[in-house]
């Protein structure tokens, strides 16, 4: 039995205890209970949708369309059983923007840390979610003179990963004395910093300039990855956007040896390598899913993620506690993310046996943020 007092968790008691008896009670005995669960890495902005004209219209959209885009794609969050969302950023910093309107109006259940728009160095990858560094200036300059509010700072570090060429890396964005800079001025201003990088050396740059985390990791290898475990370096692998595009291109027709489908799906297989690796070399990792690129939609896709967490061979414990408390200390939730005594009263339950929990996240029987049971048809 869990008790519960002024929205946080007082007790957990044997059902049989005296002290449990005559307790007005919710009987959730058939079920299993979970933390309720954090995306770590989502784009508010931008929804899952796969058609090239969609995508085009909600960049050229309005702020009260992107205002409407967010509150849809939070709601889709708590369907899900997820009340936390770190956001890595968008071009007009509208999702800063509609956090500032709902902190004076009306707050939403799921809680959210917007980085604004992200930095990026010019002529590079970046610009769906930030802004190039401003020429004349360093990239502390850009990030902290023209643009300060931030729940916590985001940097490019690399391009995309491939999709037609297996393996193949991208040059940094900014060399190390630029980032350590950059990473030193967030933390003075209490702003932790996200990283987006692949491949070996912007990782590396990145995690020995000292960032919090590093954003999607492909093929960053194992001597990266022994860097992390050793500083604590929180890794969000983001796996299920390259499960995405597998799906995408086999309801597009593509056979699975198509040049395409052939290097997304060695992605796949290599990121989940590199997971394991990492699990096994002590690394924190944080489930994120990148929602809002193509396939992968807000609250759904945690799903997923969390089945790739297990096929990568952790346990369904293991993926959980990657999707709630390693998310919630990474977003500085220290109160959340963990069924104990002391801590926030925010989490669901599912009627299946732990081992069906990540295939049954649509089937949420049971909602309680902060204390509260929501009724289901009011999300």
């Amino acid at each position: 039995m869990v008790t519960i007092n002024a929205g946080r968790i007082q007790r957990i008691l044997d059902a049989n205890d005296p002290q449990a008896q005559g307790i007005a009670s919710v009987d959730l005995s058939d079920c299993t209970a979970f933390p309720a669960l954090i995306d770590s890495h989502v784009h508010l902005v931008m929804s899952g949708t796969t058609k090239p004209s969609k995508r085009r219209k909600q960049l050229n959209s309005t702020f009260t369309d992107r205002r409407e885009t967010i509150a849809e794609h939070l709601r889709r969050h708590l369907a899900c059983g997820v009340l936390a969302v770190r956001d890595g950023g968008d071009h007009n910093g509208d999702t800063l923007r509609y956090k500032g309107e709902m902190a004076n109006h009306s707050p939403t259940m799921v809680t959210f840390a917007s980085a604004g728009r992200a930095r990026y160095a010019p002529g590079r990858y970046g610009k769906l979610i930030g802004v190039p560094v401003e020429d004349g200036m360093t990239l502390t300059q850009s990030a902290f003179e023209t643009d300060t509010r931030r729940d916590h700072l985001k940097i490019v570090n690399s391009g995309l990963n491939s999709l037609t060429q297996y393996g193949v890396e991208s040059a940094p964005q900014f060399d190390e004395d630029e980032l350590t800079a950059a990473v030193a001025a967030a933390r003075k201003r209490g702003q932790p910093t996200m990283v987006h990088a692949n491949g070996h050396l912007p990782v590396k740059l990145a995690v020995d300039a000292g960032c919090d985390s590093i954003e999607h990791g492909f093929f960053m290898g194992r001597e990266n990855m022994r860097r992390m475990a050793d500083t604590g370096v929180v890794w969000v692998p983001t796996a299920v956007t390259m499960k995405a595009y597998v799906d995408y291109l086999k309801s597009q027709g593509h056979r699975s040896d198509s040049s395409f489908a052939d290097v997304t799906g060695k992605n796949l297989e290599h990121q989940l390598a590199q997971m394991d690796t990492a699990r096994e070399l002590g690394v924190t990792l944080a489930l994120g899913t990148d929602a809002g690129s193509p396939g992968v939609h807000h609250g759904f896709s945690v799903k997923a993620e969390l089945q790739l967490f297990v096929s990568a061979g952790f346990s369904v414990e293991g993926a959980i506690r990657c999707a709630s408390r390693n998310g919630a200390l990474l977003m500085g939730l220290s109160g959340r993310g963990k069924i104990a005594p002391g801590m926030r009263a925010d989490f669901m339950a599912v009627k299946a046996p732990v081992e069906h929990v990540p295939e049954t996240l649509d089937q949420i029987i049971c909602r309680v943020v902060e204390g509260r049971m929501i009724d289901a048809s009011t999300i």
